[in-house]
């Protein structure tokens, strides 16, 4: 069978193809024929070498995939073939308060990943999807789907008639918008490109700052909330934008921190924390238990997933290259089997 390995040594062809032989199950574990994956900024970290810790040689990247279940070990209670599922990128946290060992095993960095035609995982490590969510929206969904609905409604405990701040319109961001209008909250979002402004506002954003022409973009944000400022602050930038967003946050306001796609290093004062009585949440994806109230909210909405473009599994380095050159408004998906 053949999936795509990562060789951080090679920085001109980091993403290449290999066959493999398919291990036989262990008693707990399950088989899954992989249909779609997507892609994300740390597939492009770890496939740099760029990432928080050193990615080992010969690993499997792509945390986001789903698929058909094909095979099952016979201590395997929940799934069954036939099912169809949803990877999670954190196989081991379940449910609650995240704690070192339940996020552990990261899918495509601590562990194999799935862009691959099979992939095998625990079966705490896969969540049955509603009849309704396709292959390619769901594996939309572990990382950044997940991680938007975090920082909005776990993290920042958004409530309708709030304003959200989104920055950017990759994967996290354009969810967020999603799932904010659903929630009736008002969205404000940043781009450099007024078509992605003006695409986003077909989504239902209700404000957009172009930051080329607004370079102090955090007072256009104070004009549009009459001073107040927003209610959730969606981070994704990291330490080149963070200073700019706590200029944006309103009184005991919430900024969800993400990204890292402004780079690892900055400077940011937290000082102005305690005269607004503002906090930052660190948001690292999420739990199950999460991903299982993600989608009920998703079917409920009729919330589909924005897909920039589709890739076929043959041109997945096609599809990082893609997402590298930044011009993707939504996710970016591989298509792996039929």
């Amino acid at each position: 069978m053949q999936r795509y390995v990562i060789h951080p040594g090679h920085p001109s062809q980091p993403l290449q193809a290999a066959r493999f032989e398919p291990a036989a199950l262990g008693e707990r574990q399950v088989a899954v024929a992989i249909k779609a994956v997507s892609l994300n900024y740390r597939d492009l970290l770890a496939a740099r070498n760029t990432y928080f810790a050193p990615i080992p040689e010969g690993r499997v990247p792509c945390s986001d995939g789903a698929g058909e279940v094909v095979a099952v070990g016979n201590q395997v209670s929940h799934l069954k073939v036939g099912d169809r599922v949803a990877t999670l990128f954190f196989p081991h946290w379940q449910s609650g308060r995240a704690e070192a060992c339940s996020i552990a095993g990261a899918l495509g960095a601590e562990s194999d990943g799935a862009l691959t035609e099979r992939f095998v995982s625990n079966e705490s490590g896969l969540i049955k999807l509603p009849d309704g969510v396709s292959y390619q929206a769901a594996a939309t969904l572990p990382c950044a789907g997940l991680t938007a609905w975090h920082a909005l409604f776990e993290a920042g405990q958004l409530k309708p008639g709030q304003t959200v701040l989104l920055l950017g319109t990759g994967g996290v961001s354009i969810f967020a918008l999603q799932f904010a209008k659903a929630a009736g909250a008002r969205v404000i979002i940043t781009s450099s490109d007024d078509a992605k402004l003006a695409r986003a506002k077909q989504l239902g954003a209700d404000h957009g700052i172009n930051y080329r022409s607004h370079p102090e973009w955090q007072d256009e944000v104070r004009r549009l909330t009459g001073g107040q400022g927003v209610d959730v602050v969606v981070e994704v930038g990291g330490p080149g934008t963070l200073e700019r967003s706590l200029a944006c946050v309103r009184t005991s306001g919430r900024i969800a921190y993400i990204g890292v796609l402004t780079g690892l290093s900055g400077q940011a004062n937290p000082v102005m924390l305690i005269p607004t009585l503002a906090s930052i949440d660190g948001i690292f994806v999420g739990s199950r238990a999460m991903f299982a109230g993600m989608l009920e909210a998703m079917v409920a909405h009729r919330i589909e997933p924005v897909i920039d473009r589709v890739f076929p599994f043959a041109e997945a380095p096609a599809a990082l290259a893609h997402l590298e050159s930044g011009k993707h408004f939504g996710k970016i998906v591989v298509q792996v089997g039929d």
